[in-house]
């Protein structure tokens, strides 16, 4: 983009304005420190010399011996190099109680005055997580905004995602719909209303155990620099000395296909941090993401928009892997592609912050209303 749109002096113009800024702002500081520094230098230079002329004139007059003219010249050098160094350590003392200011701020903010902010229950208190979700995940009149951020995110959202069950979430962007995700998986609690598992508020379980239910793929996944096995792993950590299950789960989701052609195999270190690293394309690092969800034992699964870097055929082969893979866990995803959406159990549409309709694919075609307005608009893309 710097090339092609010719950006080059209007990026170093705005690097340089604000390169002046600071650099003037750190010269007037460095002009006062310095002058101040030496109106200090001066004054007790004139109060050494004072000392030592009212010294010298009591040798002169035989009022003071040299001894005592020696030990006064003595006695002034080291006070004035005692209040110095005491004048030094006032001062860096009193900046860095400045910069600790914020840091006290924050550890005197009351937690629960945050909105979104997580609460915790005493170990003792907390509910054990059920062995295996029966009944489903209710999301239950949830209104939701972001720390610091007035703007209503989610507004009285109201689902139930049943036990075992392929759910799609889809609206436009902005929607909501990666905040769902963010709720469902306690990364936030509600602002108001209530997260549901079974009937019970995720609030009441363990936070570190909810987590645990969960396994997702982001759309702004990271790229480990690790081996192959150990990116892999990273869905189902206890996975990571058995190399016998790493390559199941790699050959379940096809990127084992994509190992064969790296030169290490599965020890192939990824990434350019290290120089014997080996990069993957945009494509094979989104597979490979997706790949650690196929690791997973968690009861959710949770894909957001995980392959839109993928192929169409791909990624419709993926889903299908993904769907067979999962058949005893709930799964959960959000995709713009309306080929992979059909596939759902059930479709749950959202548009600003709020669930406009819910259904199966057939279903939501026969309502006529915004599903089918999204589908029909993709699917005139392809005549």
């Amino acid at each position: 983009e710097l090339r092609l749109f010719s950006l080059k002096d209007f990026v170093l113009g705005r690097f340089t304005k604000y390169a002046k800024q600071v650099i003037d702002a750190n010269m007037k500081v460095h002009i006062k420190i310095t002058s101040l520094g030496q109106a200090c230098d001066v004054l007790s230079l004139v109060g050494v010399a004072g000392i030592y002329t009212y010294a010298v004139i009591e040798a002169v007059g035989g009022r003071a011996s040299p001894g005592d003219l020696l030990l006064v010249f003595n006695a002034t050098m080291q006070s004035r190099q005692m209040l110095f160094g005491l004048v030094v350590q006032v001062g860096g003392s009193f900046q860095e109680l400045l910069m600790a200011t914020r840091y006290f701020q924050f550890l005197d903010t009351d937690p629960l005055t945050v909105q979104g902010s997580l609460t915790r229950l005493p170990p003792s208190e907390a509910l054990p997580v059920p062995d295996s979700i029966r009944k489903g995940v209710e999301f239950r009149h949830v209104s939701f905004s972001y720390p610091e951020n007035e703007r209503t995110v989610l507004r009285d959202l109201s689902f139930f995602i049943p036990a075992g069950s392929r759910v799609a979430i889809v609206g436009q962007n902005g929607a909501g719909k990666t905040t769902v995700i963010k709720l469902l998986t306690r990364l936030y609690d509600p602002v108001e209303g209530e997260v549901l598992v079974d009937g019970e508020n995720v609030k009441h379980f363990s936070l570190m155990e909810v987590r645990r239910m969960f396994s997702v793929v982001f759309q702004d996944y990271v790229e480990y620099d690790l081996t192959v096995a150990e990116n892999i792993a990273v869905g189902n950590i206890d996975l990571l000395d058995s190399s016998e299950e790493i390559i199941k789960v790699a050959k379940n989701s096809g990127f084992h296909r994509v190992v064969e052609k790296l030169p290490d195999g599965y020890d192939t270190m990824l990434g350019k941090e290290y120089e014997e690293g080996t990069n993957l394309s945009g494509g094979e690092w989104q597979h490979l993401a997706v790949t650690r969800a196929f690791a997973s034992d968690a009861q959710v699964l949770v894909l957001d928009e995980p392959t839109a870097a993928l192929d169409a055929l791909r990624e419709h082969e993926l889903y299908e892997r993904f769907s067979r893979a999962a058949e005893d866990q709930t799964v959960v995803f959000i995709s713009h592609r309306f080929s992979t959406v059909r596939m759902a159990d059930l479709i749950i549409v959202i548009e600003e912050g709020e669930v406009q309709e819910v259904g199966s694919h057939e279903e939501l075609l026969n309502m006529d209303g915004m599903y089918a307005k999204m589908f029909r608009t993709q699917a005139d893309r392809y005549g």
